[in-house]
Formats: C-alpha cells, sequence, structure tokens
C-alpha cells in the first residue's frame, strides 16, 4: 500500500492578535505571577501579570515619546530575561515591529540585521552586549539609539539607561487611561507584521522573516489544542528567545498562565531547573543529548547498574505501547529501578517534570525512548521560523517516537515527489523582510511553504523528517546519503560527544568526531596510552583504533554506500563561540567544510586505487 502524501488537520482555530493574547492574559490572571528572575543561586523573584501589563504600558508611552511609531522596527540584542518579554508585549502593543539578535553575533553580524531591518532603536542587556550595539550601529545609514537594560555607570552618548527610558514615557502613560491604552493596542489587525526574526544563516546572508500577529497567536492556539498546559505548570526558558521556537512557547505559557522563569545562562542550566523546578521544558536535542551521556557514561558498577535499570525500563516501556503495564517480577524491579537510577535523573531536572517539548531539530529515537521509558516523556514537533514554527507535534494523546507527531490544527502537510515536505496554515510566514524574490522561491500562490527538509507520512498521519534537503550527500557514484539519522545514532555512544559526516561528492562517506573526553579519557588510561593534551590523544593511533570500533561497530547495518570509510578526530568542541554551531546549536555544515578542509582533504588523500566510488 502506498504512503500517503497529504494529510490536513481541519480543526478550526481562533482568529487573534498577539495584544489580544496579552490583555486576555492579564485580565484572567491578575497578580498571579507571570515571570520569575533567578536573584541568586538559590532566590527567585517574581513580576505578577498586572505588573507586566503596567510596564508594558510604559515601554509602549516611553517608544512614543521617543519617536518610535506603529510600524517603526526596535531591535532587541539581550539574553532571556523578564525585560525581553516586557519590551517584546510592549512594542506589540505600540504597534513597532521588534527585531530580535543572537547575543552571540558579531558587531557586523548586528550591524547587518540593524541596517537591514531599518532599526531606529536597540534594546541591549549588558554592557558587552551596549558596546557590540554602539559598534554595529555606527556603520548604519540610520540614526539609532540604544538602551541598556543592565545598571551601568556613566553611559556614552547615544546610550540611555532602562531607568531612563520608562521614565521618558512616565507620564504620558500615568496620563493614558487603561481604555484607551488598550483601544490602540487592539488596533494591531491580524495580518500585520509582529517581529521579524532573522535567520541564523547556515548558508549565505540571514533573511528577515517576517511573522503577523495571526501567524504566531494561531499557532499559539493551536499548540494548546494539543498539548496539556494550565495555571499549575511552571517552566523555565533557557533558548534564545531571538529564535521563534522558544519566543512562541513564552507565549504559550504567558497565555495559560503557566509561571515562566529565566535561566540565567546555558552553563547554570542544570542548578537552575533544580531552583525553579519545572514541570514543562522546551528544549532542543543537544540537551537531551547531553543528559543521556551523562547518565550512560557511567563505568563500573555504576554502569551496570544503570544498564540493568534502563533495559528493565526499555521493557516495560515496551508493554505501555501495547497499552499494558508491568505487573510481577518486572513491576518490583521498575520500582527497584526508579529508586536506585530514574529517580537521580528526574531529581537533577527538578523532580517536578511531566514532559519535554524537543524542537529545532531531529532527535535520536533511543535518546526519546529511553527518556519515556523512565518517566520522563519528551513530545518531539516540527517547524520552521518561517512557520512560527510549530506544524507538527507528538502529545499524550497521540505519540509515535521516530516521528515528529501529527499536523496540529488548521494545518496542511504534503510530500512532492522528491520528498519535500510542503506545509500551507495561519502560521505560514509573510515572507522574507524586502526580499519578494526569496519570498517567491518558497513561498507559491497558493499559500505552500517549501521546508527544504525531505520526510514523509505513515499510514496514521504521523511525520517524519528523514533530513534536509541542503544536507543530503551525493556521493561521487551518485548515492544519496541523509546524514542526520546516522550522526543522530551516533551520539548516543558514550564516546561520542558531537559528529558530523561529510562526502558530498567524493568517492565515499567520512566522519569528522569530538569524542566524549572524560571516557575516553579514562579507557585510554586504563590501555596504557599516555598524552600531555587533547591534541596528543585524539593523534595517538591507539585512540582511532578504538574510537573506530565504537562507531564502525555501530553502523552494520548500513547500505555499503552509506557506511563511512575513514574518521578524524577533533579535539575541540563545536560551539557557538568558535563559529561552528548556530545559536540553537545546529552544526553549520559550510563553515565546517570551509575550516577544517585540510583536515577533510586529509580523508580522501590516500583513496585506494580500488576502493569503490559509492
Amino acid at each position: 500500500m502506498p504512503k500517503p502524501t497529504y494529510v490536513a488537520n481541519d480543526t478550526p482555530v481562533p482568529e487573534m492578535t498577539l495584544t489580544r493574547l496579552f490583555f486576555e492574559a492579564v485580565d484572567k490572571y491578575g497578580d498571579k505571577t507571570a515571570f520569575e528572575e533567578l536573584t541568586s543561586e538559590t532566590e527567585l523573584t517574581g513580576i505578577g501579570y498586572d505588573e507586566a501589563y503596567r510596564i508594558v504600558k510604559g515601554v509602549a508611552a516611553s517608544l512614543a515619546q521617543l519617536g518610535v511609531e506603529r510600524g517603526d522596527r526596535a531591535a532587541i540584542l539581550s539574553e532571556n530575561c523578564s525585560r525581553w518579554a516586557l519590551v517584546d508585549y510592549g512594542c506589540l502593543c505600540a504597534g513597532v515591529i521588534d527585531v530580535p539578535i543572537y547575543t552571540t553575533l558579531t558587531a557586523p553580524q548586528v550591524a547587518y540585521v540593524l541596517e537591514d531591518s531599518g532599526a531606529k532603536l536597540v534594546f541591549a542587556s549588558t554592557r558587552e552586549q551596549m558596546e557590540k550595539a554602539r559598534e554595529a550601529a555606527a556603520t548604519c545609514p540610520q540614526e539609532i539609539l540604544i538602551v541598556v537594560f543592565d545598571m551601568i555607570a556613566d553611559l556614552p552618548s547615544g546610550v540611555m539607561s532602562w531607568a531612563s527610558f520608562l521614565a521618558a514615557g512616565a507620564d504620558s502613560a500615568d496620563a493614558r487611561s487603561d481604555d484607551d491604552f488598550r483601544a490602540a493596542a487592539l488596533e494591531a489587525e491580524l495580518h500585520d507584521v509582529a517581529t521579524v526574526l532573522y535567520t541564523s544563516g547556515t548558508t549565505g546572508d540571514p533573511k528577515g522573516v517576517m511573522l503577523t500577529h495571526k501567524n504566531v497567536a494561531s499557532n499559539v492556539l493551536a499548540t494548546l489544542m494539543v498539548l496539556k498546559v494550565s495555571d499549575a505548570d511552571n517552566t523555565i526558558s533557557f533558548l534564545p528567545l531571538s529564535h521563534i521556537l522558544q519566543r512562541m512557547g513564552d507565549y504559550l505559557f504567558f497565555r495559560s498562565g503557566c509561571r515562566l522563569a529565566y535561566a540565567r545562562s546555558m552553563e547554570t542550566l542544570v542548578h537552575d531547573m533544580g531552583v525553579v523546578r519545572p514541570t514543562i521544558v522546551v528544549s532542543v536535542p543537544r540537551i537531551y543529548e547531553k543528559i543521556y551521556n551523562g547518565v550512560m557514561g557511567a563505568r563500573g558498577v555504576k554502569k551496570k547498574l544503570i544498564d540493568w535499570a534502563a533495559g528493565v525500563a526499555d521493557r516495560a516501556f515496551e508493554l505501555s505501547l501495547a497499552g499494558e503495564k508491568p505487573s510481577g517480577l518486572l513491576a518490583l524491579q521498575y520500582g527497584l529501578a526508579d529508586k536506585l537510577v530514574f529517580a537521580k535523573v528526574k531529581n537533577a531536572v527538578g523532580g517536578r517534570l511531566r514532559y519535554f517539548v524537543s524542537g529545532g531539530g531531529p532527535l535520536a529515537p533511543v535518546l526519546n525512548r529511553f527518556f519515556n521509558s523512565i518517566g520522563m516523556p519528551i513530545f518531539e514537533g516540527y517547524g520552521l521560523t518561517e512557520t512560527s514554527p510549530v506544524t507538527n507535534l507528538n502529545s499524550f494523546e497521540a505519540s509515535r517516537i521516530g516521528t515528529v507527531g501529527k499536523t496540529v490544527p488548521a494545518t496542511e502537510v504534503k510530500i512532492a515527489d522528491d520528498g519535500e515536505i510542503f506545509v500551507r496554515g495561519p502560521q505560514v510566514m509573510k515572507g522574507y523582510f524586502g526580499k519578494p524574490d526569496a519570498t517567491n522561491e518558497v513561498l507559491d500562490a497558493d499559500g505552500w511553504f517549501a521546508t527544504g527538509d525531505i520526510g514523509e507520512l505513515d499510514s496514521e498521519g504521523f511525520l517524519k523528517i528523514t533530513d534536509r534537503k541542503k544536507d543530503i550527500i551525493v556521493t561521487a557514484g551518485g548515492k544519496n546519503v541523509a546524514p542526520q539519522p546516522i550522526e543522530n545514532l551516533l551520539k548516543t555512544n558514550r564516546f561520542v560527544e558531537q559528529v558530523v559526516m561529510i562526502g558530498d561528492r567524493r568517492r565515499y562517506c567520512c566522519l569528522l568526531v569530538v569524542p566524549a573526553f572524560a571516557p575516553l579519557e579514562l579507557w585510554a588510561s586504563e590501555n596504557g596510552v599516555s598524552w600531555s593534551d587533547r591534541s596528543e590523544l585524539v593523534a595517538s593511533a591507539a585512540v582511532l583504533r578504538h574510537m573506530e570500533s565504537e562507531v564502525f561497530g555501530m553502523l552494520t547495518d548500513l547500505a555499503p554506500y552509506e557506511k563511512p570509510k575513514k574518521m578524524a578526530l577533533l579535539e575541540e568542541e563545536l560551539s557557538i563561540e568558535n563559529g561552528f554551531l548556530t545559536p540553537t546549536l545546529k552544526v553549520k555544515r559550510r563553515v565546517v567544510q570551509e575550516r577544517l578542509d585540510a583536515l577533510i582533504d586529509g580523508l580522501y588523500s590516500e583513496e585506494a586505487a580500488d576502493a569503490t566510488a559509492y
């Protein structure tokens, strides 16, 4: 029976603007805590919905007082914090289009966004971001005012403190009635652009994605029809708000009365989770990979205990897939495994988690199965910046590991002849800012958006993503290889931290591997390998043979043309800071190819004369 190529969820979604969503939440939850900040390692300070409303009203008044009017653009160059959200809602209520900028970008990259968007004002979080904004603004043709969140003495010319910014519109805000403020804010129309988000730029210059009030608000409401969120829940926000996944999620949590705390940084995330004790967490696969590898990387007796517990959990999970519960000996074993092993994993993220949501990239099924089996379900979803972002999502009611779920309400998905996924629905963007030709390349006259992802639908409408169209490796022999499923499998090995598969237009595929250094160093010590630093460790022939045995041994079921023939070990982790990862922790494959070209060429410099050209 042929696989389906089209599926639609016809459930209607109410039409709403983000400003109406804001006011309805404020009216419903009043003095309930909306946002929380960690003021120390253990203390949380909250801001209620009523207080948020007062500040948002002030932000809108100050924007108007400073000449930033409806339709103008204001940029936000800040880490996640309550002021980020308050500025965002203030811009929405003022009709000002906000332009989030990743804090990891360089000054020239920031300048590109500022100039391309025509921003008149930049909100910056810290002295570092303020200086970056000043450097970027100095190269732009338009005048740009900078407002800094942190308290900084002796501010330079052209920079305003947060307190001074709010003071600029204080009298106007006080004089304006709440009814008048609301009426003006609710003048926003469904198809008005609410925000312009610049893609992280894995290839070429970033493009500004124009998302309307209807795009994002409809996605909030559609997602709430799939996920269970209430005012009894709380969450922690740590993915960049410059990316639509966390931002739409935070709108959703605000709308639901779910208390929202901000992590201090990615480095403090695990500790902060222990303080916040979230019931719901939105994350990307990289975080789950780190947790999983941390658990499975144990050694000795502890490793045997974890392997036993994982086996028990997997058998119990298999029963749950058949609608059954473990009983007898298996139930007793699961209870013991939960007490000795799983409870520690749960406590590491606060001990109250109801579920994770995963997006921003494919999640290895073995990871998903592990977390589900120990009572920490992950609901994997799918979408892009251009789709606000959610088009598909697993849930308690309908979940299938290895897929990104069924379409959310009011959404259609179709699979083209070449396997590319097309999406249509109210969440699909208005277009790329100032780039009509680029818009027309991906968005047709009938509203179908070409995602650039390759996938397939099963008989029940679950969507499976197989790879990015542009990431597909075509070998010299004309064979197509999808690298992501192979990479995701290998990242579950306790000796593998990161992996990138290469081989486009080459005779065979190869791997670049960042080892998990803690277990690798322990193995080296136990096996008589000496080293003085990581560069010496990865250069060891014995270490390379060990890594090849571990990695290639996991790929025996692949077709011959899919199997990598060689491997190179990297001493430095791929990160945002060194430019190899996007702010949402995706590998910049083009950067890898360009900056590691000599290393890559070396993997092909001694090709055997009789090697098969795959």
